[in-house]
C-alpha cells in the first residue's frame, strides 16, 4: 500500500471496529479478532502494510520519545465505533507506566521475527478495563496498532 493516506488507512481500521463495536474488551474479543482477522490473513495484511506505507511517508509515528515512534492517526469518532487509533514503533524497548480506563486493543505487528510485545507475537492482543502496564517489547522491532475506547489513557507511575 504505497499511496496509503489518513482517509485509507483509516477505512481498513473501520472494518475491524464495525465487527467488534459494543462488544466488551475481554478474552472472547481477542479470540474473535484473532478468528475474523486472523495474523496470517489479507485483512490484517493490508493493515501491516499500511502501517509500514504511513511510517515511511511521516504521517504515522510522527514523534519520538524515549526510543518510541508513536503518534494517534485518528481521534475517537462515530465511524470508528469510538475508538481512537494510535500506532507505535517499538525496538526492545520498555515504554511509559499506563492505565487503560476503557481497555486497550493491540494489533502486534513484528518487523523482526523474533520481536514481541507484552510476550505476545504477531496477532490481536486485547486488555480489559482498568488494565495497568510497561508496554514492552523485546527481541527486535515491532509495530503496534492500538485502538482505546473513547481514546482513553492515562500516563501514570507504577
Amino acid at each position: 500500500m504505497e499511496n496509503a493516506t489518513i482517509e485509507s488507512f483509516t477505512a481498513l481500521v473501520e472494518e475491524v471496529t464495525r465487527a467488534i463495536a459494543g462488544r466488551p474488551l475481554d478474552e472472547k474479543l481477542e479470540q474473535q479478532l484473532n478468528s475474523t482477522f486472523p495474523a496470517d490473513g489479507a485483512a490484517f495484511e493490508r493493515i501491516f502494510a499500511a502501517c509500514k506505507a504511513g511510517i515511511a511517508a511521516g504521517w504515522i509515528c510522527n514523534r519520538e520519545a524515549g526510543g518510541i515512534r508513536f503518534g494517534r492517526v485518528a481521534k475517537p469518532a462515530e465511524a470508528l465505533n469510538g475508538f481512537s487509533i494510535d500506532v507505535v514503533e517499538m525496538d526492545s524497548v520498555k515504554g511509559p507506566h499506563h492505565r487503560h480506563p476503557n481497555g486497550e486493543i493491540d494489533m502486534i505487528m513484528p518487523l523482526d521475527a523474533e520481536a514481541r510485545f507484552d510476550g505476545r507475537g504477531r496477532g490481536w492482543l486485547v486488555y480489559p478495563a482498568g488494565h495497568a502496564h510497561h508496554p514492552t517489547v523485546t527481541g527486535g522491532k515491532a509495530i503496534v496498532l492500538y485502538l482505546l475506547p473513547d481514546g482513553a489513557i492515562e500516563f501514570t507511575r507504577p
